[in-house]
């Protein structure tokens, strides 16, 4: 809304508009983000609707950019903390994440992991972690590292086998295909589409975003839209179209 706040009330009807049984809730656009989750959490509840909460990591957050994650800042430690306490009361919230995290594992130490998730889970033992992570840094040795720590990732898919780019969406199958063959088959593997541009890749059309979507179906665990589309948007509606046939 114009005063940066949350319009919890309409999010919510839009999501079950677009047939959509989760949401990925970022904590970064405003001081008020905080306040706005526990308004949305109870409203999401009432429509069957599970909720993530994603966090910026360092590298996109204040002092490199206007604004923190607050009220907890860079205490990542506090927020799994925090988060798992509100999913003992709010039970619909199942789930968190950090963005970028390969690109921050200068604090994201498999010991800082590991507080992290103590925390998390001294609350709430069945609260899950999901990180978002690449394909070409989802190499064996990371795998190795910090897939046991992880609940699943949350997988952008850009091509990054064939170069890199938004317009290819034929190489789905095969990147999950590879990422089963090293985290394991029961890992689960959340696709998440660039609906929304990307800030080096450009952006994605409609008819990309459908074809992703559809391998996404097939081949991961679950698919999430970046970013949620505004109506006026054609992939709006390709949102709705597909999600709609595999309720």
């Amino acid at each position: 809304m114009e005063n940066g706040r949350v319009d919890c009330a309409g999010l919510v009807d839009d999501l079950v508009r677009l047939h959509a049984n989760s949401y990925n809730f970022l904590i970064h656009q405003a001081a008020t983000d905080w306040d706005d989750l526990h308004v949305f959490l109870p409203l999401a509840r009432q429509h069957g609707l599970r909720v993530w909460v994603s966090l910026v990591p360092p590298s996109e957050s204040a002092p490199r950019t206007k604004l923190y994650c607050e009220p907890f800042r860079l205490d990542y430690v506090r927020w799994a903390s925090e988060l798992a306490k509100l999913s003992t009361t709010e039970s619909n919230l199942v789930a968190w994440s950090i963005d970028d995290f390969p690109y921050n594992l200068g604090l994201f130490t498999t010991n800082y992991v590991r507080e992290m998730l103590d925390a998390s889970r001294a609350a709430n033992s069945r609260f899950a972690f999901l990180p978002c992570c690449y394909y070409k840094q989802l190499t064996p040795p990371f795998v190795k590292n910090y897939g046991p720590l992880f609940d699943g990732v949350l997988f952008p898919y850009r091509d990054e086998s064939g170069g890199a780019n938004l317009k290819e969406a034929g190489h789905v199958g095969a990147e999950i295909k590879t990422l089963r063959e090293r985290l394991g088959n029961g890992y689960p593997i959340i696709l998440d589409v660039y609906s929304t541009a990307h800030s080096r890749l450009g952006a994605s059309t409609p008819e990309y975003v459908e074809q992703v979507i559809r391998a996404a179906l097939e081949s991961a665990d679950g698919v999430c839209i970046y970013t949620h589309p505004k109506k006026d948007n054609p992939k709006y509606e390709v949102v709705r179209k597909l999600f709609g046939q595999s309720k």
